[in-house]
């Protein structure tokens, strides 16, 4: 298929546009960090880079927005999820609700059969990089996906989503003021582009390769675990146990299976701010269709 193609596979209805603010923000990002990311590096500007990752895209995303407000894995103040909320803005992946959205669209048409091929993972990594980094899905009605009002007219969420670009400038802004410009470069250009080709990267491999021990009746999309992609990702990548126990707050579900997300909500939990939280075999996660199997291994070669 061709690399941007608007007319690519989606329910009939919906529809595929460019989005313009997707793609304008993914290169605002990216060429700073190739012009002059390499030269802005040293020890103190790569570790605050690290942290503020841990908190964007760790308590963030991870955390705040998908295990907690879409999976609702675990129970929290309002302040808390608010607080979360915004730390997933600072890492620069988009509006907490176009996430939110997209979310619930991919869950309800890759457990099922009829999945069109905007949401299923047999094309290449060229095409999914098109589709998924460039393209904004337009759903003819809306409604059939029944994502929760309580999520889509959150003032909070509302306003996060309006203006969530604003805030990430405003501290590379500051940065720049305060810092330099190369910390800025760090900081912000490299580490958002680094999160955000990360956690396509991340998306991609976890729906084509690795290990499964989990089938999903009737569903077209399985998800596959990875070793090292899920320990770099907080856990995101360990997709076939995300997808047989969705509101497990756990996605690392055997001990060698590294979820740092995990630890980090251990933590939130120690300290009294999360609360009644879902692990897979602890507490009822696993969804009715996904059924225990035999290790199945997924490579590229076997294609």
């Amino acid at each position: 298929m061709p690399f941007f193609n608007p007319t690519a596979s989606v329910a009939e209805g919906d529809r595929l546009q460019l989005s313009w603010l997707k793609s304008g923000w993914l290169y605002l990002m990216l060429v700073p960090a190739l012009l002059w990311g390499w030269s802005s590096l040293s020890v103190e500007r790569s570790v605050a880079s690290v942290l503020l990752t841990v908190f964007s895209v760790g308590l963030g995303h991870s955390i705040g927005l998908h295990r907690g407000i879409i999976h609702r894995a675990y129970r929290c103040s309002r302040f808390t999820r608010g607080l979360l909320a915004y730390c997933f803005v600072h890492s620069g992946l988009g509006g907490p609700l176009s996430w939110v959205r997209v979310h619930y669209f991919r869950d309800y048409w890759q457990n099922r059969a009829d999945c069109p091929a905007y949401f299923r993972y047999d094309h290449s990594v060229l095409q999914d990089y098109g589709w998924n980094l460039h393209l904004a899905l337009l759903p003819a009605d809306e409604s059939r996906y029944a994502i929760p009002d309580e999520d889509l007219h959150d003032p909070w969420l509302v306003f996060l989503q309006n203006t969530w670009y604003w805030h990430v400038l405003g501290a590379a802004g500051l940065i720049w003021a305060v810092f330099s410009f190369e910390a800025m470069i760090v900081c912000v250009c490299l580490r958002i582009s680094i999160t955000i080709l990360g956690h396509w990267f991340v998306g991609f491999i976890s729906h084509k390769y690795g290990y499964a021990r989990y089938d999903i009746d009737g569903a077209a999309e399985h998800g596959y675990n990875n070793f090292v992609l899920g320990a770099l990702s907080f856990g995101e990548g360990f997709h076939n146990n995300h997808h047989a126990h969705p509101s497990s707050a756990r996605m690392g579900t055997e001990w060698y299976e590294l979820d740092l997300g995990w630890h980090l909500i251990r933590g939130l939990r120690g300290l009294g701010v999360v609360w009644d939280v879902q692990v897979a075999g602890q507490t009822n996660t696993l969804k009715r269709q996904a059924k225990a199997r035999a290790y199945r291994w997924r490579w590229p070669w076997q294609e």
